[in-house]
């Protein structure tokens, strides 16, 4: 699965990234996982977590929870890159591999966006490349702005 390209989006500057890292310094159950945002734009969003131990199913492998929730912490980074909370409202994973080790990498990118809803799709994939899952994610944005 390829992602479109947005000719519209404009990286943030680097006191506005870290703004955002600190803003999502604050997902504990991200945090608790090992999950680490790695780059946020407008629309577009990068997370990953090494997988340890405890990661692992009873099968041994790694644990679909822990996929979604990277997923899902990247789909929140993307959303919000626009500076109002923005809640998930729908999110759908597919599984396609299984792995044990290393680095798993969620990408996050814009597909639609309204006045209102965001409409995402993130591919999960193992750091050697391989496809691990493809989650979607629809989300509400509200008025609240985000305070830094």
């Amino acid at each position: 699965m390829t992602f479109p390209k947005f000719k519209t989006l404009e990286k943030l500057n680097e006191s506005s990234m870290d703004n955002y890292l600190e803003y999502f310094k604050k997902d504990k159950f991200a945090a608790h996982c090992g999950i680490e945002l790695t780059e946020c734009q407008p629309g577009f969003a990068k997370a990953e977590v090494r997988i340890m131990p405890h990661h692992l199913n009873g099968a041994g492998v790694l644990h679909g929870g822990l996929l979604f929730t990277l997923a899902d912490f990247a789909f929140a980074a993307a959303v919000n890159s626009y500076g109002t909370v923005t809640l998930s409202v729908a999110a759908q994973i597919t599984y396609f591999d299984k792995s044990t080790e290393g680095l798993i990498i969620a990408e996050a990118r814009e597909v639609s966006r309204s006045n209102k809803l965001i409409h995402c799709d993130i591919e999960i994939k193992h750091a050697s490349g391989d496809l691990l899952a493809s989650f979607k994610g629809t989300a509400y944005r509200t008025s609240q702005k985000i305070n830094f």
